[in-house]
């Protein structure tokens, strides 16, 4: 599993074995949750075209919109950790705001 970001309390990831789902996508996590399931999944292309929303989400709509913003303004960051992730290269997460 790939660490990408940290967008205030959630964890966004990605993992190895969705590198063969026909649309690249982030999970997300909560931070400091003690049970480790997603909260989140959100799209992030489609047919390789920049593409964010949300696939399916436990949130509150203020908390994707939020999740949403941030993916968008960080997007190029984002789809280039996921591609060290696929590559099964150590990803670099950083804070990213909306």
């Amino acid at each position: 599993m790939g660490q990408l970001a940290f967008l205030k309390t959630f964890i966004l990831v990605a993992i190895p074995l969705d590198a063969n789902d026909n649309r690249r996508h982030v999970h997300v996590f909560r931070r400091g949750a003690r049970h480790l399931h997603s909260v989140a999944k959100i799209w992030i292309e489609s047919n390789g075209v920049k593409c964010v929303e949300i696939a399916e989400s436990q949130l509150s709509a203020k908390e994707n919109n939020m999740l949403i913003a941030a993916i968008n303004n960080h997007w190029e960051f984002i789809n280039e950790q996921i591609s060290k992730t696929f590559r099964g290269e150590k990803t670099q997460p950083r804070n990213i705001e909306k």
